[in-house]
This record gives C-alpha cells, sequence and structure tokens, in this order.
C-alpha cells in the first residue's frame, strides 16, 4: 500500500505501508542504535515522535514480552528501510509489523531514509505527516504545518500514570502502597524509592528492585509533601517526552524536595531538576537518539557509550554555578550530560543508564543513587 512522508518544509518521500492503512503526525526524528526497536516503541518519551530507524533492516528478531519498555507503543509512526517479513529468534512471539497494528501504529518501509536523516541533521528535525490516505502532497504539508509541535506542549500529561503503582516479580502492581521487591542477598532493610512518572522505563524499576529497593510510582502532578508523607529514602525522576518548560507543576515541587531527601533524575527527569535549580532549557537542533552517544565524565576523564533519546536540553550557562556542578559533557556537541548540586544530594544526567536495550556502561549511577540514599 503506497504511503507519503511529507515535511513542513514541503519535502516528500513515497513508500509502502507494511501495516495497512493509517495517518499520523508528529516530529520526525531519527534513532542511530542497531538493534533495540521494541524498546524505541515501548519507550514513552517518544510520545509525539515519528521515529525513523538508520539501521536499514528493521523486524528481523520479531517481538517478545520481556523486552517491553511500558505496556504500549508510544510513536504514532514508524520509518524503517527494510521491514523483514520473516523474523528469526528463539524469544519471539509475533512479528513487528502484527504489534504495530495492534496498537494502531503505521509502519512504512521502502524509501531512502538516508535521505531523509540527512535532510533532518542538515536543517533539524521537523514536523511532519506519513500517511497511506492521503498522498496530495499539498494537503499533507498544510497538515504538518498547522500541527502545534513539541515546544511548550506538556506531553507529560499524556504518558504518566493516573495512579500510583509499585513494582514486584518483574511487573507492575496496581495499588498506592509501596510493594516488597528486592534481590537475592540484598540488605534487611530496602530502601523505599518514589520514582515520578513522567515517561518512566520498565527497566528503571527493574534496577532499583534489582537493588532491593522498594519502589512507588507516582504520577508525575504529586505534589511535594504527598511524596513525603510516603517517607522515602529516595526520589527517582524518571525520562519522558517533550519539552520540560512545558509540564505543568513539577518544577514547585522538586524545589520543595531539594535537601530533603535524596535525588536522582534521568533525561527528562534531569531536565526538570535542572529548571528546579534555576536553569532553562533549549531545542537541539535534530536531538540525540541512539546507542553510541559518547559522554565524559569530567572529574575522572572516563568515557562512556551512552543509550539517549532527547531533544531538549539544560543550557549549563543558566545553572547557578555556586549551586550545581556539571559533571557530564556529550564529546559530539559539548552539551550538557550530568550535574550535581554542591549542597544537597541531588545529581542527574541526560542519557539513559538503565541499559534498555543497551549499552551497560552506565549502569554504575543506578549504585550511586544507593549508596547516596544509605549515606
Amino acid at each position: 500500500m503506497k504511503a507519503c512522508i511529507a515535511l513542513e518544509d514541503g519535502t516528500l518521500f513515497t513508500g509502502r505501508s507494511f501495516t495497512g492503512d493509517g495517518e499520523a503526525i508528529g516530529e520526525i526524528v531519527f534513532n542511530t542504535s542497531l538493534s533495540g526497536y521494541q524498546e524505541v516503541l515501548t519507550d514513552p518519551s517518544y510520545t509525539g515522535q515519528i521515529v525513523t530507524m538508520t539501521y536499514p533492516l528493521i523486524g528481523n528478531y520479531g517481538i517478545n514480552p520481556e523486552d517491553m519498555e511500558s505496556a504500549a507503543i508510544h510513536p504514532p509512526a514508524f520509518l524503517v528501510k527494510e521491514y523483514c517479513r520473516t523474523p528469526s529468534n528463539h524469544r519471539s512471539v509475533r512479528s513487528l509489523a502484527d504489534f504495530l497494528a495492534e496498537f494502531g501504529v503505521l509502519g512504512v518501509e521502502g524509501f531512502d531514509t538516508r535521505a531523509l536523516v540527512r535532510h533532518i541533521r542538515t536543517k533539524g528535525a521537523m514536523k511532519g505527516v506519513v500517511s497511506s490516505r492521503d498522498l496530495d502532497r499539498d494537503s499533507l504539508v498544510a497538515k504538518a504545518r498547522a500541527w502545534p509541535g513539541l515546544i511548550g506542549q506538556d506531553m507529560v500529561a499524556r504518558v504518566s500514570c493516573r495512579e500510583p503503582f509499585g513494582w514486584a516479580d518483574n511487573r507492575p502492581v496496581p495499588g498506592g502502597n509501596f510493594t516488597t521487591a528486592r534481590a537475592t542477598g540484598a540488605v534487611a532493610r530496602p530502601l523505599r524509592v518514589v520514582a515520578f512518572d513522567f515517561g518512566i522505563k520498565y527497566n528503571q524499576l527493574r534496577l532499583l528492585a534489582e537493588r532491593g529497593c522498594q519502589v512507588q510510582v507516582v504520577p508525575a502532578t504529586t505534589g511535594a509533601e504527598a511524596v513525603l508523607a510516603l517517607a522515602p529514602d529516595g526520589v527517582f525522576l524518571s525520562n519522558g517526552p517533550g519539552d520540560p518548560e512545558g509540564v505543568v507543576g513539577v518544577v514547585e515541587t522538586l524545589r520543595a524536595l531539594l535537601g530533603r531527601v535524596p535525588i536522582f533524575g534521568i533525561c527528562l527527569g534531569h531536565q526538570m531538576l535542572g529548571l528546579a535549580y534555576g536553569g532553562t532549557a533549549y531545542k537541539l537542533k535534530f536531538g540525540h537518539r541512539g546507542g553510541n552517544q559518547p559522554v565524559k565524565e569530567l572529574a575522572s576523564g572516563r568515557v562512556e557509550i551512552t543509550s539517549q533519546n532527547h531533544g531538549f536540553c539544560i543550557d549549563p550557562a543558566s545553572l547557578p554555578a555556586e549551586e550545581v556542578e556539571v559533571t557530564h559533557i556529550n564529546l559530539n556537541d559539548n552539551s550538557l550530560e550530568g550535574m550535581r548540586h554542591r549542597r544537597y544530594p541531588a545529581f542527574s544526567v541526560q542519557y539513559h543508564p538503565e541499559h534498555a536495550p543497551g549499552p551497560h556502561d552506565a549502569v554504575h549511577l543506578f549504585d550511586r543513587f544507593i549508596n547516596m540514599m544509605r549515606g
């Protein structure tokens, strides 16, 4: 089935749908990972984004229940050079096409993804429409231009949980109480962690549970006093989609929590913490998305290869230097990748140390959070 991809600047690509009829609108971005397409699709951070994979063959190892990072697919469309119709993997239980179709996500193949990615790298990420229903260029471009985009939008409100839940036996547990989830050999007293759900990934909860933590996930709108009433040993700030400056109410909550409980933030959680420190955010030209981003820890000089997915960044020049220390930078563009508060037990990174799908270089940051809470 013929499908068109139209960008707001008038650029048009023609391919074919491998999931049936459909139409989607969003910001068109690209991911450079060689594998991990299931984790990408189920990462809530991609809400509002149409994802293009740079690796040319996608779908060859199918879909399995163990690699889900949430309960749903979040990009409205998925663009690949070539879709593999015959997956082969002992863990696979279904095809990528069936998985996309279940959630009404449009999958398109058979066009020059290299040309699309080069265009975005040159011009920047932009709004676009993918459709097998409307093939008229002018109509599609008009739709793309009319879409409001991500800047200033509260995308977290679309993905955050409505009610608190726990984590046990490697799955979410409905309810508002802490649940026991301790690893073999864990200390006698489990640490209690309240995790803000800005678009949380399951592997973040798995890693906390493996380290003997009792985890309580709460909606993004949860206030500081409600969090403190749970008597947590620490607060975890998850990843999430969109513009941090568009998220309502969280900055005030984090300012009220600073200095009262240890805090660890990842990705959007890192950005929200930066805003709470008094910093400002800006939009990157085409973002960092993939599993090969080099990040340098300034204190040690150590370089880690990291998994990333973000289109916004905190401006380090906007942070109060007497209060906040920059700890990590991106070696591709020198953008801010990590920071810590000089007086309060709070640190954060822009990248994804939970290694889903990989690499595993930065997982030690979860151990650092554990040590901070025990200290």
